[in-house]
């Protein structure tokens, strides 16, 4: 049986190697391991023009929409905090163009905190800049911390109604957008996972299940995208 081809998200960088430096497309590696160890075929999608996004989603199976700099708060009205590292512009066009096609496609995705937040801006909700002065603790910040999560949801029914999770932020969900329910929570109610309503597999999280060992969520996407 085909392994199903999932499409990972990925950052334009100058990167060093030998006597070159040079722009590099690069990927976190626990990604693609975390979807071979789930029986799919990783492919790291460069960031590239908008245009060609429809093309990709029609070549996919599956898509992770990873994590990385935050999207820029021009996106949903709001001004950026000086303390939130700079957005990329070229990842937040060419991603929300993914974005669009795969809702669009009903293409099963997995966007993972930077990809939930594109997400839930792709649908008309806006974002938290800098989350520490809106909860008034740094919480967020620490690596590891819990979630509560609904045992109804596509989530739940991967991991479970709790987890210990991977993922300081200092950025979070304020309005969702259109389709998009809340099922998974911090201590403090701040929204850590969401789900597109009618969508074959449209899970977000603001966590890195990637870095885990618990790799069931990866799975879940890898199963949702067996042609």
């Amino acid at each position: 049986m085909r392994r199903p081809l999932i499409g990972i998200t990925a950052y334009l960088e100058a990167a060093r190697w030998g006597a070159w430096v040079r722009e590099a497309v690069l990927s976190p590696h626990a990604y693609a391991r975390a979807v071979e160890k789930a029986a799919g075929a990783p492919v790291v999608l460069p960031p590239m023009s908008p245009y060609a996004a429809a093309d990709y989603v029609r070549g996919l199976d599956g898509l992770i929409l990873a994590g990385g700099a935050p999207v820029d708060p021009a996106l949903y009205g709001e001004a950026r905090d000086p303390r939130a590292e700079e957005p990329q512009a070229h990842r937040d066009r060419f991603e929300m163009a993914l974005a669009e096609a795969a809702i669009k496609g009903n293409l099963p995705f997995l966007a993972v905190s930077r990809g939930m937040h594109l997400v839930n801006v792709v649908q008309g909700g806006t974002l938290i800049p800098w989350l520490p002065e809106s909860v008034a603790h740094d919480r967020h910040a620490t690596p590891r911390h819990a979630v509560s999560v609904s045992v109804s949801s596509a989530l739940g029914k991967a991991i479970g109604d709790h987890a210990e999770v991977t993922g300081p932020h200092q950025q979070a969900l304020r309005r969702l957008g259109t389709g998009l329910l809340a099922v998974a929570w911090g201590e403090d109610q701040i929204v850590e996972g969401i789900e597109l309503q009618g969508h074959r597999f449209g899970v977000g999280v603001q966590w890195h299940p990637e870095r885990d060992a618990d790799n069931r969520l990866i799975e879940a996407l890898v199963d949702a995208s067996r042609p």
